[in-house]
């Protein structure tokens, strides 16, 4: 398999600062707290009591989410490149062959920490999650990075097999929201992401206003579907009679209602930099909003794997 060769645009790359590496550890950091420490505040003054490798367990979780994010917004937005008028030839170095890593530790150590290891049946989901993702890695450093989009897939459905096992109610119906959920989820996080990579390496410029001028817009729908799916999810575990109750005591309530108002957050910042693209007489002023937008997603990601960590509430 061909490996790609830096090319002329990517040696002249700038280079990030220290102090850029250093901010972006310390939110890294920041993050990781959320899943580490989640579980034992979500539950305190609850009739629950979070499994005592709930932490571990959502950490990984959310640096799986993350690793699919990444990879999955640099193939979205290679593909929104390719329709920007005049695009320059220079692009950022991309970061899928790490994420591809990070994603194969994450899954390969959370099929270790599930009940019976990788013989049980989340065990074997986590082990082919850990195989799909080191395919993705491959594919990424190939010269048809586009095939990561395949075992990219597989991760997503395992994941859905994995979050609603057969002994649930309708489980074919649940599967399917998460599918559509954690698909639009990664290229909404992911796809910002590499786009502000994707202006920075290009410093502005008319393609630059073009490209987020088409993120923005397909954003827009990714929104919408992670909410219409994330709200139907949310039913199905919470019926509409309890639901107030279940978001106040319980662990699993309490961080999906902390998950809808990081999301309500960043849905404003969306909005903000949307008019800053659309009024602005600098279009690239959106940035601004969109950079602490970014951040947000990764506080939703990072929430997202605690809850996954989190026992379900108990149906009245």
């Amino acid at each position: 398999m061909a490996l790609i060769r830096p090319t002329e645009a990517t040696d002249s790359a700038p280079r990030t600062g220290p102090g850029r590496a250093v901010a972006l550890l310390a939110l890294v950091g920041l993050g990781a707290l959320v899943p580490l420490l989640g579980p034992s505040l979500a539950a305190h003054g609850t009739a629950q009591g979070a499994p005592s490798d709930a932490g571990t367990v959502a950490l990984l979780r959310a640096a799986l989410f993350a690793a699919l994010s990444v990879q999955a917004g640099e193939l979205f937005v290679s593909g929104l490149v390719r329709r920007v008028p005049g695009a320059p030839l220079a692009r950022p170095g991309g970061w899928a062959p790490y994420a591809a890593v990070a994603g194969f530790a994450a899954a390969a150590a959370a099929g270790e920490l599930a009940p019976h290891g990788h013989g049980s049946r989340t065990g074997v989901l986590a082990l082919l999650e850990a195989i799909a993702f080191a395919v993705a890695g491959l594919c990424a450093l190939s010269d048809r990075p586009s095939r990561q989009a395949w075992p990219l897939t597989a991760v997503i459905l395992a994941e859905a097999l994995r979050a609603h096992p057969p002994t649930e109610h309708t489980p074919l119906i649940g599967s399917s929201l998460t599918v559509v959920h954690l698909t639009c989820s990664a290229l909404w996080a992911g796809g910002l992401l590499a786009v502000l990579r994707t202006l920075r390496r290009w410093e502005g410029g008319e393609a630059g206003a073009a490209l987020l001028g088409l993120y923005a817009r397909v954003a827009a729908v990714l929104f919408a579907a992670v909410t219409a799916t994330g709200l139907c999810s949310s039913l199905r575990r919470m019926p509409a009679g309890s639901v107030l109750d279940l978001l106040t005591m319980t662990a699993y309530g309490r961080v999906l209602l902390a998950k809808v108002l990081v999301v309500g957050a960043v849905a404003l910042l969306a909005l903000w930099a949307r008019t800053r693209l659309r009024r602005s007489p600098d279009p690239l002023a959106a940035c601004s909003p969109a950079r602490v937008e970014v951040v947000a997603l990764g506080a939703a990601v990072a929430v997202s794997g605690l809850l996954t960590a989190l026992p379900l509430p108990v149906k009245g």
